[in-house]
């Protein structure tokens, strides 16, 4: 029997010691791309793409719908999720500029700033769920994505502390925070990485929330009720970063530990 070529098949499947089924007798050039799938491990709803085929070829022989549509997005950094992260990065200038019109305190131009703010925390919960979602994920989302997260919310904080709306230290607290976390993050990726947790989207959440209504000029019992729900993004933002601080230490201890057992055991 007269097997089919590896390079027809989209690798060395025959590397495995058993004969591939798509070279029985009869198999077509369907089976034999299918069965070349499944041997490079690609996802349901691919199919192999034929070498030198040019990418108007490997578009089309991407099958599945939205899947299919992810895996051919996923090479390139113009993906949507990662445009919805350039958006955010352009939104900053605009917002900074919207927040200081006319003086900073003119309804009308804080209410656009507003807009603007809300925009940015909206594409912020889209791009990351579309990234993961669709397999979207690249080093340039993983790089942007968390700096034009603390960009959006930094020049919020620092217009409001600029213009005397918001106390310079719940400015300090929160970005000394985010930045410190960051930086945690950082440190001890070498033993694992810290997960999200949902008290950490709760002060998301919050602080988006709390921070949107003091940009916008609001008098009377709303102005009262955002300095609450400034206060408890405050202490979530405190109460989640002593938490992020104990997991960092308990994975970097866990980390260690595994190593020496490791090394021991290797030299045992």
């Amino acid at each position: 029997m007269t097997g089919v070529p590896a390079s027809a098949a989209g690798g060395p499947s025959g590397a495995r010691g058993t004969a591939p089924a798509a070279e029985a007798p009869g198999a077509t050039a369907a089976d034999v791309a299918r069965e070349s799938v499944r041997d490079s491990g690609a996802g349901e709803g691919t199919t192999a793409v034929q070498p030198g085929a040019g990418p108007r070829e490997g578009a089309r022989a991407v099958r599945g719908g939205k899947i299919g549509a992810a895996a051919v997005d996923q090479a390139s950094v113009w993906n949507v999720a990662n445009l919805l992260t350039m958006l955010r990065l352009l939104l900053v200038p605009g917002f900074v500029a919207l927040m200081l019109g006319n003086g900073g305190h003119d309804p009308a131009w804080r209410s656009f700033a507003w807009a603007a703010f809300a925009v940015a925390m909206i594409t912020d919960l889209f791009d990351g769920h579309l990234a993961r979602t669709y397999d979207l994920v690249t080093d340039f989302g993983k790089i942007a994505d968390p700096i034009a997260d603390k960009a959006i919310m930094g020049a919020a904080l620092i217009c409001l502390s600029a213009l005397g709306d918001l106390p310079w230290w719940v400015t300090a607290v929160i970005l000394g925070r985010e930045l410190g976390i960051t930086l945690l993050r950082f440190l001890v990726i070498r033993y694992g990485v810290i997960p999200a947790s949902r008290g950490g989207k709760l002060k998301t959440l919050t602080q988006g929330v709390a921070v949107g209504m003091y940009v916008l000029v609001l008098t009377g019992w709303l102005a009262s009720l955002r300095f609450w729900v400034m206060a408890a993004a405050v202490v979530l933002t405190v109460v989640t970063g002593l938490d992020y601080v104990r997991q960092a230490i308990v994975l970097r201890r866990r980390g260690i530990a595994e190593r020496r057992a490791a090394l021991e055991e290797a030299r045992g």
